[in-house]
């Protein structure tokens, strides 16, 4: 049997339809009286409230009064020198103190708040694969109650610029004043083909390798223009058979034919785990590398806990 309208879609649609009566609601009460409610609950007491707000015992009362209109309960009892809070005021402070909570975590900037907390990072999905698991556990074993956000580099700069990612760990240089950055670190290039490679005789020339088939990297940026243009002048003959943003498939592509690429080293490292590759000896590429380095935006170092969660990225490499 089949709903015309499941329950999920109906409450999916009562709420929305709420939204706007919720505004209306929450703009009618002052959320201060909540942070006072919780010091007279939490403190039993007007006089030990006020001394922890910093107001006045008579604005304690006036506030008190103000949530017994909008609540259908006094909420608290006289008792001796103090209070005591009634069953209907027990159940807010279920609520109004996990919500106090949850903000206090959101709002907190001292790092010091034991509170979840996102990070997110972004990378491209080969430097993910090599620089994500040692930052895993170097936050995790300081800062457990960080969370790590992993996502797809698109436009380094305007993400960062615009906040949508705390930190990015690319090769692509993001030169800008507004950010900062630390290298992590650099990897030597390497030339790699299949395993068993007619390129892996040991009387093979340099002039020779010309004869071969290659694979090319598409990559942007300043500093990659400058390696393209160097690695030009080493093979200035090379013939490009097929070219790929995806350092993944240009792995498996050579795994599997007699095609030559360039990589970082420890990119073959990792691929080598999974297809049979093996790096030629080609003396006139071992100055060559590319730098990985972690960029943050300037204006977020006043979140000490993305100060704290640099470090511990550091520290690893």
């Amino acid at each position: 049997m089949e709903y015309k309208d499941p329950p999920e879609n109906r409450i999916g649609s009562r709420l929305e339809s709420d939204t706007p009566q919720i505004f209306r609601m929450l703009r009618n009460i002052d959320l201060n009286l909540l942070t006072v409610f919780e010091a007279v609950y939490v403190h039993k007491g007007i006089v030990n409230a006020a001394k922890i707000l910093n107001l006045t015992p008579s604005a304690i009362s006036q506030s008190i009064q103000k949530l017994r209109t909008i609540f259908p309960d006094p909420l608290f009892i006289r008792k001796g020198q103090g209070v005591t809070p009634t069953a209907y005021a027990t159940h807010l402070h279920e609520y109004i103190s996990q919500g106090l909570d949850s903000i206090l975590g959101a709002l907190d900037l001292s790092g010091g708040y034991d509170k979840q907390r996102t990070m997110t990072i972004g990378t491209s999905p080969t430097v993910g694969a090599l620089v994500m698991p040692a930052i895993y556990q170097s936050v995790k074993s300081r800062f457990p109650q960080v969370l790590l956000r992993n996502v797809a580099v698109t436009d380094a700069s305007a993400q960062l610029n615009q906040f949508q990612t705390d930190l990015v760990i690319d090769t692509h240089a993001v030169g800008t004043r507004a950010h900062g950055h630390h290298l992590l670190y650099r990897d030597s290039m390497v030339l790699v083909g299949r395993q068993g490679h007619p390129a892996l005789a040991a009387c093979t020339p340099p002039e020779a390798m010309t004869q071969y088939e290659y694979t090319l990297l598409m990559l942007e940026g300043a500093a990659h223009a400058e390696l393209r243009k160097r690695i030009y002048e080493i093979f200035p003959e090379r013939q490009i058979s097929f070219s790929s943003y995806n350092l993944v498939t240009i792995a498996a592509l050579i795994a599997g034919s007699d095609l030559l690429g360039l990589m970082p080293f420890r990119c073959f490292s990792l691929f080598a785990r999974c297809w049979p590759l093996q790096v030629i000896d080609f003396p006139a590429i071992a100055d060559e590398s590319v730098d990985v380095a972690l960029y943050y935006n300037k204006m977020s170092l006043r979140d000490e806990m993305l100060q704290n969660v640099i470090a511990a990225i550091c520290q690893v490499f």
